[in-house]
């Protein structure tokens, strides 16, 4: 069986990690609007799943302005993968095991 992942127990952490999975380089504002953190909770965020080799990183230039853009890595799809499928088994049992309550 699949297990839970640590560090996508973090709803924030989980919520980027989902959102990236389906792009590919996301630009670091997109990534921060939609997760709705300011730069600095994103940036910390980020720092963690880089650290864990979820998540890389790539700065570059756009014009004369700065941008940063993230993008999963494949451990980091494969945990996810994981992680969601855990997530799952969990419901399917905890419905199966409701479904074997007596009802009053």
């Amino acid at each position: 069986m699949a297990e839970l992942d640590q560090l996508l127990l973090d709803p924030t952490r989980l919520a980027i990690v989902a959102l990236l999975s389906a792009a590919e380089w996301a630009e670091f504002g997109f990534v921060r609007d939609s997760v709705q953190l300011s730069d600095s909770a994103l940036s910390k965020q980020i720092s963690t799943l880089s650290r864990n080799d979820y998540v890389d990183v790539r700065k570059g230039y756009v014009g004369k302005r700065p941008r940063t853009w993230l993008n999963l890595t494949d451990s980091g799809r494969d945990t996810l993968a994981e992680h969601l499928s855990a997530l799952q088994s969990i419901a399917v049992k905890a419905r199966s095991d409701g479904l074997r309550q007596p009802r009053d």
